[in-house]
Order: C-alpha cells, then sequence, then structure tokens
C-alpha cells in the first residue's frame, strides 16, 4: 500500500521531502527504500508533461514554436550559437 502510495506522489510531482513527511521516514530511507517506485513515478510524469509538450508542438502559433525549440535544446541538445556540423 505504502509503495503505490509513494509512486502515485512521485508521478504528481509531489516533492520528496512531502513524501518523507505523509510516509514519517526520512529522506534518506525514502530513497533508500522506495526507489523503484519514486523511479517510476517520475517517469510517468515525464511522459504526461512531454505528451502536453508535443500537443502544444504540434501547433501552428507562436506557442508551438517556442514548445518545439525548447524541445529540441532539451532533449537533443540543439543550440542557435552551435557551429553546423
Amino acid at each position: 500500500m505504502q509503495r503505490r502510495l509513494v509512486q502515485t506522489l512521485a508521478s504528481q510531482g509531489i516533492p520528496q521531502a512531502e513524501i518523507c513527511r505523509v510516509l514519517d521516514v526520512s529522506a534518506k530511507t525514502l530513497r533508500k527504500r522506495y526507489r523503484r517506485e519514486l523511479d517510476i513515478g517520475a517517469a510517468k510524469l515525464e511522459a504526461v508533461l512531454i505528451g502536453h509538450l508535443l500537443r502544444l508542438a504540434s501547433g501552428s502559433d507562436h506557442v508551438a514554436l517556442r514548445a518545439i525549440i525548447f524541445l529540441l535544446r532539451c532533449r537533443f541538445g540543439w543550440s542557435q550559437f552551435a557551429p553546423a556540423r
């Protein structure tokens, strides 16, 4: 039950300090005992956020352009100042 709770809270973006308060454990114990659940929760949150970002990037306005540039920079290391390869 606690493992499911940790995964759910992590997937909602709740900070580890808050999860520690909910479970009444230290940060060290949380990371040691619930590492897998924290990682899975973080991966789920990232997937949801990337889905929203991709939806924004599929538009045709200035928000879409900014989303595309953000994706290129974060996921692919793109820079407008880097020399062409």
